[in-house]
C-alpha cells in the first residue's frame, strides 16, 4: 500500500520560514510528478508547486520567488522550502504524487495534510 506522509508544518510569524517534507512509502516502482497543494478555510484546494521526475518546476504566481520545491528520489521524498511567509499562506498543505506502484499500477496519491499558520 502506497502512502504519503507530510511533516514540518506549524506556527510561524510573518516573514518567517518553514520547510515541509513529504515521504512516500510502500511498494513503489517509481514516482513521476510530485507537488504541493494547499487549502485555506472556506476556499478550494489550490496548486502551490510541482516538480517533475526530471526536476522541472512550476509555481503558483502567489508563491514564486518565495517558495522552492525539491525532491530526493533516493528517499522517495519531496520538500517545500517556504520563505517570507505571509498570513495569506495560512492553509493545510497537502503533498501529491503520481506513483507507479509495483502491485496496483499507476495512480495519484495524497497525504493527510499539514497545517501551516502564519500569524503574529
Amino acid at each position: 500500500q502506497v502512502q504519503l506522509v507530510e511533516s514540518g508544518g506549524g506556527l510561524v510569524q510573518p516573514g518567517g520560514s518553514l520547510r515541509l517534507s513529504c515521504a512516500a512509502s510502500g511498494m513503489i516502482a517509481w514516482i513521476n510528478d510530485m507537488g504541493w497543494y494547499r487549502q485555506a478555510p472556506g476556499k478550494q484546494r489550490e496548486l502551490v508547486a510541482t516538480i517533475s521526475k526530471n526536476g522541472a518546476t512550476n509555481y503558483a504566481n502567489s508563491v514564486k520567488d518565495r517558495f522552492t520545491i525539491s525532491r530526493d528520489d533516493s528517499k522517495k521524498s519531496a520538500y517545500l522550502q517556504m520563505n517570507s511567509l505571509k498570513p495569506e499562506d495560512t492553509a493545510v498543505y497537502y503533498c501529491n504524487a503520481d506513483i507507479q506502484s509495483v502491485w496496483s499500477g499507476r495512480g495519484a496519491y495524497w497525504g493527510q495534510g499539514t497545517q501551516v499558520t502564519v500569524s503574529s
